[in-house]
């Protein structure tokens, strides 16, 4: 009965989303309330479980996720990430350009979400694809992947960041093991996957550069634009101080008073508020940007995750119906009977969810509520909670298909058919999520 009751809420999800067409944070409230009914939990309870998963999740995420989005948008505005891909890509030349490519994704990737990244960079690889004379999609593979692998194992993005949240994981140890885990996967699902495409389907290598598909789009002069060297330290200074107070937790004493304030000012807040504030000086005053301009740029980057905080919202309002109905409890002892590795228990549950929801986001914070209590029993110091929140992020980009908006993106963007982007995009999100499985299984063989 508990799950046909899961069932039954993740039915009503779908079709209010795909079918009503339905904001997806107001889906989620009402299958929040109506599973709590078909749950029993209290009338009186219900709008109090409700809000306080609400809170508990934006709590703590609000400051992560909103001042990330800011650093992205002060870099994205000053042309710090036209100014790191055109660099990258003219350093390594036409024989390395696949890998040109995939340093520029991934460092412009930390500091934005999939969909800016891709606003941001695919100008880039369009007028690079018309100068080396080279197929769009050669070039758009091995970016995308990136954009898509750091979307999902990478705080200070939304969903890894919420899902080490509610798994109660460390988020140094989720970066780390994060960007371990990113290597392998984006070596298979970009240039490994671009040469195994390129075989057996060889029509979507079609030299279409178009740029006007773009939309409207600000291009940069590159003197106009920060160095490469200052661009790259803002959009990475925050992955920079978690990652050195977490591996300072591992190799200096706890109660050191030099590895106190390195754990001070290494926690993802304070990280995270310090990196916004190089970047307001790097990519704003010290540009000669006014006060106003930089603010307006903080302002639209808020505007523009509104919605996703809503989403994040609603997801942990769900997940807390799933924690109080005993649902997360009850699959996790299913599990638990099976003998399932809990990676493998967790990136199924998400894999599923995400072919059904389309959202990767929603996906993945609703798996992180049912697996929660597995997750937990080993505590916010193990790896094994690290790698759970790796592997939900994995399945969470798994078979991007009809029902998700950057399924959309990628067919307009690279002037596929239907039937391409599903043999090209479809199969290339289901690659890069089973390379993430794989790549957080090795990484448990020596952690």
């Amino acid at each position: 009965m508990p799950l046909l009751i899961v069932l039954i809420g993740v039915l009503l999800l779908i079709f209010m989303i795909i079918k009503l067409k339905l904001n997806t944070f107001v889906a989620l409230i009402i299958t929040s309330f109506i599973t709590a009914l078909l749950l029993g939990l209290p009338l009186t309870k219900i709008p109090t479980t409700i809000e306080a998963g609400i809170g508990g999740q934006l709590g703590h995420l609000a400051i992560i996720f909103g001042f990330g989005s800011m650093l992205g948008q002060l870099v994205s505005d000053a042309g710090g990430g036209y100014r790191i891909a055109t660099t990258l890509i003219d350093k390594f030349g036409r024989r390395w350009i696949q890998v040109a490519v995939i340093l520029a994704s991934f460092i412009i990737g930390l500091a934005l979400f999939f969909e800016v990244g891709l606003v941001v960079v695919l100008p880039i690889i369009f007028i690079i694809a018309r100068e080396l004379d080279m197929p769009l999609i050669y070039l758009g593979i091995p970016m995308a992947a990136t954009l898509n692998t750091t979307h999902a194992f990478l705080p200070p993005h939304p969903a890894p960041t919420a899902i080490t949240d509610i798994l109660g994981a460390n988020l140094g140890h989720v970066l780390l093991l994060g960007i371990i885990a990113a290597i392998p996967t984006i070596l298979i699902a970009g240039p490994g996957f671009n040469w195994f495409l390129k075989k057996v389907y060889p029509q979507v290598y079609r030299k279409n550069t178009d740029i006007s598909v773009l939309g409207e789009y600000r291009e940069f002069q590159l003197d106009e634009t920060p160095g490469f060297g200052i661009s790259v330290l803002t959009a990475m200074m925050p992955v920079i101080l978690i990652a050195f107070a977490t591996i300072c937790s591992f190799v200096l004493s706890k109660h050191n008073p030099v590895n106190e304030f390195i754990q001070f000012v290494g926690a993802p807040d304070l990280a995270m508020l310090l990196s916004l504030l190089l970047a307001v000086y790097t990519m704003g005053i010290h540009r000669s940007k006014t006060m106003k301009e930089v603010t307006d740029s903080m302002v639209l980057s808020v505007k523009q995750i509104a919605v996703m905080l809503l989403i994040i919202g609603g997801g942990g309002a769900f997940k807390q119906v799933l924690v109080d109905g005993g649902i997360s409890k009850y699959i996790s002892t299913l599990f638990a009977s099976t003998h399932m590795s809990p990676i493998l228990a967790a990136w199924i549950i998400t894999a599923l969810l995400r072919v059904s929801l389309g959202s990767s986001t929603v996906a993945a914070m609703t798996a992180a509520g049912l697996v929660a209590p597995m997750a937990q029993q080993y505590g916010a110091n193990s790896a094994m909670s690290a790698l759970m929140v790796l592997s939900i992020g994995a399945g969470s980009v798994f078979c991007d298909h009809v029902n998700d908006a950057g399924f959309w993106m990628i067919k307009e963007y690279f002037g596929l058919s239907l039937k391409e982007t599903l043999l090209s995009w479809s199969t290339l999100t289901s690659v890069l999520a089973i390379a993430g499985l794989g790549a957080v299984y090795a990484i448990s063989l020596f952690v």
